[in-house]
Parts: structure tokens; sequence; C-alpha cells
């Protein structure tokens, strides 16, 4: 089968990295045509694939990676044609975050579907979006929500996060039993609806009172370790007041090594806050948002949506299996058909760090 060069789309987004710190600048580089780097410029993603937004066209001849697909469907392989027929099911990345992205949830292809249906100014596709992000650089997000005894310790010792979900969702918390699943679940939903449904006003109140305590090095909050006071503070920098800020008492702080992933399932609150990673994705648009944006956030889907089970850290990373054939690749299979990544090792190469 014939091997072909693409040339890939770039997003100049306002929170990706800056020139040459920016993996997609230095990728981008080597890939289109006639680039230069500008380091007054942020380079936020890089796209290959047949999405609209930014298509990829093969290098040689200009054409877009889709027409190219439609004249040699055979190019996607009998798995791909079988399931998908003529049509590529995947968008493939590299991102680099400078600042926080906001946090949000996909849903899974039925909802998609209902969703596309009713509200189509907003969600614009009937597909999911399950997503996995490789760490290329040491990576920083968030992902599902933490587990039910760290956010008891938070409500319990976190004036603030206590007067933004209310006194039933305090106490609702402090009366679950860990061992109680279904109602653990329910005191994180009750919780996190309280949250994103309070008066901003109250919202932004609450945030100045937290940030300025954090800020005071002298002030000691047991339950406040310095890795998330220091997250709390730079999330305030970046998007002051937003609730969304207040989910760091809610979600994981995940910390991913180069070549660590994380698979981001339907419904499973997530966001990327610093680094640069491979993505893939189902080839979708549709977000449901729930903060650290100034865009639309659909809090009603939002809060009925998400998965509130809560799991340790740990158990958000991505687990793979090794080649067959070669050791040095490894094959990180999520649990849907759309894509599956496999992730190569090259003993030795060329460093693309020299923009």
């Amino acid at each position: 089968m014939e091997v072909v060069r693409i040339e890939c789309a770039i997003k100049n987004y306002h929170w990706g990295k800056f020139g040459c710190d920016s993996k997609v600048a230095q990728f981008a580089k080597s890939n289109v045509q006639e680039f230069t780097v500008e380091e007054g410029k942020p380079y936020a993603e890089l796209w290959m694939g047949t999405l609209p937004t930014g298509p990829s066209v093969i290098k040689s001849s200009g054409m877009l990676l889709s027409d190219y697909i439609s004249k040699n469907p055979a190019c996607l392989g009998s798995t791909i044609l079988d399931q998908f027929q003529e049509q590529l099911p995947f968008l493939f990345k590299v991102l680099s975050v400078n600042k926080s992205l906001s946090i949000q949830a996909h849903p899974n292809k039925k909802h998609a579907e209902e969703l596309n249906r009713k509200c189509p100014e907003k969600y614009g596709d009937p597909n999911h979006k399950p997503e996995m992000a490789l760490a290329l650089t040491d990576f920083e997000g968030m992902c599902g929500f933490r587990p039910f005894s760290q956010f008891q310790a938070f409500v319990r010792g976190v004036e603030e996060l206590s007067a933004v979900i209310g006194e039933d969702a305090v106490k609702k918390v402090n009366d679950t039993q860990l061992a109680d699943l279904e109602g653990v679940k329910s005191a994180i939903k009750q919780s996190f609806t309280c949250l994103m449904r309070c008066e901003s006003s109250r919202i932004e109140e609450q945030i100045t009172k937290l940030v300025g305590r954090l800020a005071d090095v002298s002030t000691d909050i047991p339950c406040i370790d310095d890795s998330l006071r220091e997250l709390i503070l730079r999330l305030n920098e970046q998007f002051p007041g937003d609730v969304g800020i207040f989910s760091a008492f809610f979600l994981n702080h995940m910390k991913l090594k180069p070549g660590e992933a994380m698979f981001l399932a339907a419904n499973l609150p997530h966001a990327y806050l610093s680094g640069d990673c491979i993505e893939c994705m189902a080839k979708s648009d549709n977000v449901v948002r729930a903060g650290l944006t100034p865009k639309f956030k659909d809090v009603d889907t939002l809060v009925e949506m998400l998965d509130y089970t809560p799991k340790a850290m740990e158990e958000n990373i991505m687990s793979y299996t090794q080649g067959e054939d070669d050791s040095n690749v490894k094959v990180f299979q999520p649990p849907v058909p759309d894509f599956a990544v496999h992730s190569i090792q090259v003993r030795e190469t060329t460093s693309v760090n020299n923009c």
C-alpha cells in the first residue's frame, strides 16, 4: 500500500504555548511547507484528519485527505471500512497547553444523537467524542471525581467550599458512609449540582476569600497541600472568580509523565491544564462545559450526564500492551472502536527541538 505524507492544520488558540516552546510549532516546522515560527504567537493544536474546520491535505498534490480517502478507500483498512464505511472515524492531534482549557465532558453516542436533534446549534453532530491524551512532556490535567474521603475532608476543612454547595449538601456529604457507593455518588452529584447552580456573585465572593487565605503563606489549611494550593491560585490568575476553580476540590489533579496516557470516556469531567500531548478522539465537536471558560455552560445537561463514580488518580492512568512483534511499541486500546494509538519508541532519532 502506498504511503503518502500529509500536511496538517495548525490552530493558534490563545491558550497555546508560544513560539518554539510549543511542540505544535516544532512539529509544524518540519511538516508544513514554508512555515515560520513566530515567538510571540501561540501554537495550540496540530490536526491530522478530515474535520472540515481543519482538514489535512496530501503534501505532494494539495488534495484534501478526505478526497484522497474517497478515491482510495482501501487505505483505511478492512476494520475501519466494515464499521465506518469510507469515513476516517477519528481526529489525531498534537496539543501544546500553556493556559488551562475548559472543564468539560462529552456525551455518549445515544445522548449525542438526542442533543443534536434537540439543539443542533449547540451540538452540531450526532456522534460521541471519547478521547485519550498521551503525554509528550510532563502533562497536567484534571480527570474524574476524587476519592470521596478526599472530598469529605475538603468539605469539612474548606469553609468557602461549604458555603457554595450549601448546608444540605454539606450534611449529605458528612452523613454518607464510604462503603455506600450509590450514596457517595448521590452526595457528589448533589454537591456538584449546587456548585454549578450557585449565584455567580457568591462564587466570586468565596473565591476571593479562599484565594486571599491561600496567597498568605502563613495560612495553613491542613487538607490543602502545596500542589493544590498552587493549582487554585494559578486557575484564579487565569480565570478570576470562575466557578471552575472550585472543581479542583472535586476532580483528580493528574500529573502524567511522558509516555503516560489517560482515557476520557463519555460523561467523565476533565480539563487539560498544562504541557504537551498527543490527543486522539472520535470525530465530533460535542462538548458540555463546566467552567474555566467564558463560553456557554449547559448546566442542566451537564449535571445529569456526568459519571459521579469516584476513583483514585492512579485508576485514571490508561494501561497499554506491548506490540506483538516489537517491544518498542506500546498499544493503547480504549474501549471504543473509533481509534487506538500505537506509541513507538525510536532508539536513535534526530531531535525536533530545533526551531
